[in-house]
């Protein structure tokens, strides 16, 4: 399929002229996924699992066949091991709370990458100062990976819980997650993925990977904003006691007691972010239309022609593993000598659209010996010619700035 067709789906960029590459913090939404949310509103607008007359009762099918979609899209075995959020980082905190409170005792240990975002690191921060676990990291190469050693070096039998993120979202670092899955089970420890970066991308199978618990947000694979999905293996989730208390995660109420109602209400509590629900469904159907191999084949083009042109760029450092294998579509990079939030700056004067920050990610950053990054992030509907602007741009800002810096 032609991109500029693709791109004849997304809206906005019939309504403004920008090259956009902030897709790891949020990708732009299709005409598909506006029209479902659209739809809901005007046909089937009611709150779900709440009514016996018919309005309702077709929200809550609606809202039950996108759980079932979603079960089927990651390959989960059950349909109630599909807990929706309103993000990623609300699915992490509930389990901090409803795993690792109840789980962790003192001098256990929690392994985590240096590269995760801040919102799967600060809930075990707080899980290990209250339960008096160790919280230890697995740092990265020169290559900015991890390596065999460091996995088995960290994770032993002191480990109970291991957080992996799937693809950093600084570096594009794509983790060998099955084989720290694997490694963390012999181990005897669980294992808890960020697939934020990495589903919108790839073909998630929870059950081939064994991944224990998996979490996700929806706006970074075409849906809304406000819908997150947390996958976890029934015989766990039935174990965990909730994290949000009220509404429709209630069985019965006592004036000094209450009962729960079984997965996977148990963990959805009040009225539910039911648009999104319904939008992360369309956008699932775009996804599965269009496909991961034509979505990678895609990327693999423009991200490739991406490095090769910013390589040649002498004033800029890339922080990006060389094997291109092990490397997503974020490309992280700096102007020698430039702060990276006047570089952005200069880019969006001149359209293109780039992060700048920390990127929710400051230890890693603090450990590369930096305080924060440009990073250009590539969706399916980025071409050559984004990638060319961004160099045009780039090439304006360090002209701007050259008489400035010694490089």
């Amino acid at each position: 399929m032609n991109i500029e067709e693709i791109k004849k789906d997304f809206p906005i960029f019939k309504n403004t002229n920008i090259t956009y590459l902030d897709n790891g913090a949020t990708t732009q939404k299709p005409i598909q996924v506006i029209n479902a949310i659209n739809e809901f509103y005007e046909k089937y607008n009611a709150n779900p699992h709440r009514g016996a007359y018919g309005l309702s009762i077709e929200a809550t099918k609606y809202y039950e066949n996108t759980r079932a979609k979603v079960a089927k899209f990651i390959n989960a075995k059950h349909t109630e091991e599909i807990i929706f959020s309103k993000n990623a980082t609300e699915s992490l905190n509930l389990l901090a709370y409803s795993y690792g409170m109840d789980n962790l005792k003192k001098d256990e240990e929690i392994v985590l990458s240096i590269m995760e975002h801040h919102s799967n690191l600060v809930p075990w921060q707080k899980v290990a100062k209250t339960t008096g676990a160790k919280l230890n990291y697995m740092y990265i190469n020169d290559k900015f990976e991890i390596s065999n050693e460091e996995i088995e070096e960290k994770i032993t039998k002191k480990t109970k819980i291991v957080g992996i993120t799937h693809i950093s979202n600084v570096l594009g670092t794509i983790n060998d997650v099955k084989k720290i899955i694997k490694y963390a089970h012999k181990m005897g420890a669980i294992v808890i993925v960020d697939a934020s970066q990495s589903i919108p991308h790839e073909k998630i199978d929870v059950q081939d990977l064994d991944a224990d618990f998996l979490i996700f947000s929806g706006h970074k694979m075409l849906a809304p904003l406000g819908i997150g999905v947390l996958y976890g293996k029934r015989e766990l989730l039935n174990k965990m006691t909730p994290f949000l208390m009220g509404g429709d995660m209630i069985e019965y109420v006592y004036e000094q007691d209450t009962t729960f109602a079984p997965l996977p209400n148990k963990f959805e509590a009040g009225t539910q972010n039911v648009e999104g629900v319904i939008g992360l469904g369309a956008a699932i159907d775009y996804i599965e239309q269009l496909g991961y191999d034509t979505i990678q084949q895609i990327e693999k083009e423009v991200v490739d022609y991406a490095i090769d042109e910013l390589t040649k760029l002498d004033y800029l450092e890339l922080y990006i593993t060389p094997n291109r294998k092990n490397h997503s579509s974020v490309i992280s990079f700096n102007i020698k000598g430039i702060h990276p939030h006047d570089v952005a700056s200069i880019l969006d004067s001149n359209g293109v659209c780039v992060r700048s920050g920390n990127h929710c990610a400051q230890p890693l950053m603090r450990y590369l010996g930096i305080d924060s990054t440009c990073r250009a992030s590539f969706y399916f509907y980025n071409t050559k010619e984004d990638v060319d602007k961004l160099i045009e741009a780039l090439n304006k800002a360090y002209n701007m700035f050259k008489k400035y810096i010694n490089i």
